[in-house]
């Protein structure tokens, strides 16, 4: 088992220490931020089956949270500057809705399986409780709609290296806890006794 011990550790505090290890990158990267969604952005989005949302509540907190689906996951409206996706019920806790109603800034990472690049997307983020559009997502109960700001594709490197779409070097499910030891795991170092 490792140890962190932050006094034998030799800790970054500028951006000039970063950029003396990280050289800048190249002018195209450098300014990759598109305002809107172009065309070969909107084919990957609605390619995407699996994504994260990234919201910010009250106290200033993170939340990641996945979101997928088997049929359609988002819908690229026509402006080619706002998106939707369906909420679907999971464990009811709504952290990333209720950050929401506070914050409205959100970030989605996109994933295809088999691709190794990542779609990022930035914006802001309403939540609806019906539309006509609600059909094309099967009828969710909720959905959010995003107001995009920016979008970039994202190297591949990460997925790569982690072997993310290679089963054959997929970590033995049998040595990996399941949900429920997860949950009672946590629920047991809270406290928790209901």
């Amino acid at each position: 088992m490792s140890t962190w011990k932050p006094d034998e550790a030799q800790l970054i505090t500028s951006e000039e220490e970063l950029r003396s290890i990280v050289e800048p990158p190249v002018p195209a990267i450098a300014a990759k931020g598109v305002p809107g969604i172009d065309p070969v952005s909107r084919r990957f989005i609605e390619a995407a089956r699996l994504f994260f949302v990234a919201t910010r509540g009250r106290d200033g907190g993170l939340d990641v949270s996945p979101r997928g689906d088997e049929g359609r996951a988002v819908i690229v409206f026509d402006d080619d500057k706002t998106i939707a996706f369906a909420d679907r019920r999971g464990n009811r806790r709504v952290d990333s809705l209720r950050n929401l109603l506070l914050n409205p800034e959100i970030a989605l990472l996109f994933t295809v399986p088999g691709a190794s690049e990542v779609l990022r997307v930035r914006g802001t983020g309403r939540i609806v409780r019906s539309a006509p559009f609600f059909a094309e997502l099967g009828d969710p109960a909720l959905a959010v709609v995003v107001d995009v700001e920016d979008l970039f594709v994202h190297c591949g490197r990460a997925l790569s290296r982690s072997g993310t779409w290679k089963p054959e070097i997929w970590p033995d499910r049998a040595g990996l806890p399941t949900g429920a030891e997860l949950l009672r795991s946590q629920l047991d170092a809270i406290g928790f006794t209901g």
